[in-house]
């Protein structure tokens, strides 16, 4: 991790406006899905600037894949892949490297790459990915630490998927795409970055109908070809920010998004008092005087977001009563609980249900354990009397664009020091 801290002296107020990069949970599945091109290049555009694209590059280039990142501008030319193992170290730092083993199996009916990594959420099994590999005719097998598959064809399948998982889902949107006859995948995940996956795809290609929906329908194609693609707004990004306005925001102004995939967000917001104006692709947003406490529970899009459970619940100690949070997608995901109590925070948490009390934040020292726990702890900083310091930044640095600096242009007293 980073060796460095970032600082946050609370109690600015925020003002001005924020533009939303590209969304990290589309670009972890769109760089690899870029392999598959085997004639032609394929230029993403408005990528996000963080860690995990260019761990993703350096996976690419291992199999003699070129790429030209120009800002958020990334080319990839795949003409002249080869197909080779990848390497344990750099697959364990981010847990959508699984995304290659779709990707692989599509192009080269074979892989062979490390178990992934990424931030410790508690248990997230692969077995509906292996499920549907499966399905489509491919030997999986767990040796040493890594996966192994192979295929001497993929045949299209019917693929029920037990439990609702968008890794799953677009790894085997990726596969099925080359397999022969048609995939029908049912009881899939709804989220806005498969959608984006299956039209980068639909473009090189492809021909995939139902994303967006629970029924996924594939006609396999024999290869794919190179295409200009530009990534949707990050939902989740957009999210931290907009809870960044609701805490300490006045005439704060959120641009690049598409309101629709923030619903969820806005009506828990209004809910708890925030006042929201909502344009075509921004939103303005004022903190109220007083709040009031909610309730909320994750859910699978287009419910809640598992992955703003995290950043939501610094606003909540602001509330004028007790709030409650019910995770349903990683119960285990508390692990900022204890951080935010060496702040001052009174929270109650018991097998996936977390009550937050009003409490009056003190600065303190604290690790961030994961990547949305590292943003729910810079957004208590804004709210704590005194300084917070938060170790393990490279955690936020995995799925935030330059969050220092676009904070700091809003009015927050926010900077890093080395170590």
């Amino acid at each position: 991790m980073s060796k460095e801290v970032i600082k946050v002296r609370g109690g600015k107020m925020l003002t001005g406006e924020v533009d939303i990069s590209g969304a990290k949970n589309s670009a972890v599945a769109l760089i690899p899905a870029s392999l598959m091109a085997s004639e032609g290049e394929v230029l993403l555009e408005g990528l996000p600037e963080i860690s995990d694209v260019t761990t993703l590059m350096s996976l690419l280039n291992d199999l003699n894949i070129s790429t030209d990142l120009d800002g958020t501008n990334l080319r990839i030319g795949a003409e002249e892949a080869e197909n080779m193992p990848l390497p344990n170290t750099k697959v364990q730092s981010l847990r959508a490297s699984y995304y290659m083993m779709g990707a692989m199996l599509a192009r080269f009916r074979k892989c062979v790459i490390g178990l992934p990594g990424g931030c410790p959420l508690g248990p997230r099994p692969i077995d509906q990915h292996i499920k549907g590999f499966e399905a489509l005719g491919a030997k999986v097998t767990n040796e040493y630490g890594a996966m192994y598959l192979e295929a001497e064809k993929l045949t299209g399948a019917k693929i029920f998927f037990d439990v609702v998982s968008v890794g799953a889902t677009i790894n085997l949107m990726m596969a099925a795409s080359c397999a022969e006859g048609r995939t029908i995948l049912e009881n899939v995940a709804k989220e806005p970055e498969i959608v984006d996956v299956a039209s980068l795809l639909n473009n090189m290609g492809a021909d995939i109908k139902g994303a967006g929906t629970d029924t996924i329908k594939i006609n396999g194609v024999e290869k794919l070809h190179g295409t200009r693609h530009s990534i949707i707004p990050d939902r989740i990004e957009a999210g931290t920010y907009m809870i960044a306005g609701a805490i300490a925001g006045r005439n704060y102004r959120v641009n690049n998004i598409i309101p629709l995939h923030m619903e969820s967000l806005t009506s828990k917001l209004e809910e708890a008092g925030v006042k929201i104006e909502t344009g075509d692709d921004y939103m303005v947003i004022t903190r109220p005087e007083k709040y009031k406490p909610i309730s909320l529970k994750t859910q699978v899009y287009p419910g809640f977001a598992t992955d703003l459970q995290q950043p939501i619940t610094p606003m909540l100690f602001l509330a004028e009563g007790v709030s409650k949070i019910t995770e349903t997608i990683y119960p285990a995901r508390f692990r900022h609980v204890d951080e935010l109590r060496r702040m001052g925070a009174q929270i109650d948490k018991n097998s996936g249900t977390a009550l937050i009390y009003p409490s009056m934040l003190q600065g303190a020292e604290v690790y961030a354990s994961d990547l949305r726990a590292g943003a729910c702890l810079l957004l208590a900083g804004l709210s704590a009397d005194g300084i917070t310091t938060i170790h393990n930044v490279g955690h936020i640095d995995r799925g935030y664009t330059d969050i220092v600096s676009k904070l700091q242009s809003l009015g927050a007293d926010i900077w890093r020091e080395k170590l």
